[in-house]
């Protein structure tokens, strides 16, 4: 685990959603487990049963019980020593509302289908949303709006390039999910993001990082509890592709099909 730490980066724009969450941990070492539930007491982290979030060891998963089953039922976190369930961490200590509030959709979802293997559409989504997901935060604007329909058009020249300058301060990629953050730490120009885009008002972006961080999890946290989850919210983004966070993005870089693949014909 200790070579796997060492090859974060802390200073990649793409751990800036996580970054103070793991600066509070004040680790020596790798040792991770006991950090955490010191810093989930501190924040008084809960699930959506109002039990305290514990961070436990996988074993602790009684066998034929789903995951998410057993985070609803006892507010205990499997965790295992690796990379993908410490980004995770980092998640809960970053996001919690919006964590509690996936836990609590998927939970429901396994009641309602009948089974801890049986998935539905909105399980699936929270799935995806948990792993994957990175929030477009966007100044409620006809340019923001023209920005947002740009990217989901794939107009990747027009949306990454050319409104460039959009991204910081009308525009910003905050990363949600740990498995896309546990990808990261070995960038590759192919990773791709499930994006959720989220319209702020203008006071929001004169706040600083820990008020951004607050105001995108009580948002997000509210529109999910009122609105459910689906895949088709959900639109595509190389991460890399985001304005600044990788070198040599000139206009060439983003006409890579391979990458910045075109829309698929309806």
């Amino acid at each position: 685990m200790s070579s796997e730490f060492a090859q974060i980066d802390w200073s990649r724009p793409w751990y800036e959603a996580v970054r103070p969450a793991y600066e509070a941990l004040g680790l020596e070492g790798t040792d991770f487990a006991g950090a955490f539930n010191r810093q989930a007491a501190q924040l008084a982290l809960r699930n959506h049963r109002d039990l305290p979030i514990t961070f436990v060891p996988q074993e602790s998963l009684p066998e034929g019980m789903a995951y998410e089953e057993f985070i609803s039922a006892t507010g205990n976190v499997p965790t295992r020593e690796n990379l993908h369930d410490f980004f995770n961490g980092l998640v809960w200590q970053t996001f919690p509302a919006i964590k509690r509030e996936l836990n609590a959709l998927q939970a429901a979802q396994i009641e309602a289908f009948g089974g801890s293997k049986a998935r539905g559409p909105a399980r699936d989504a929270a799935t995806i949303f948990d792993e994957n997901a990175a929030l477009l935060i966007v100044r409620a604007s006809s340019a923001g709006r023209e920005l947002v329909d740009e990217l989901r058009a794939h107009c990747w020249d027009a949306a990454l390039f050319e409104k460039r300058a959009m991204f910081g301060p009308d525009a910003q990629l905050w990363l949600f999910g740990h498995a896309l953050m546990e990808k990261l730490v070995a960038p590759r120009k192919a990773i791709t993001a499930h994006v959720r885009v989220v319209f702020a008002p203008d006071d929001y972006f004169g706040f600083d990082a820990h008020a951004q961080r607050a105001w995108i999890d009580d948002t997000v946290a509210q529109t999910l509890r009122a609105e459910g989850l689906s895949t088709s919210g959900f639109t595509p983004l190389p991460v890399l592709g985001v304005p600044g966070w990788w070198p040599g993005q000139d206009q060439a870089f983003y006409l890579d099909t391979g990458v910045f693949r075109p829309k698929r014909a309806s």
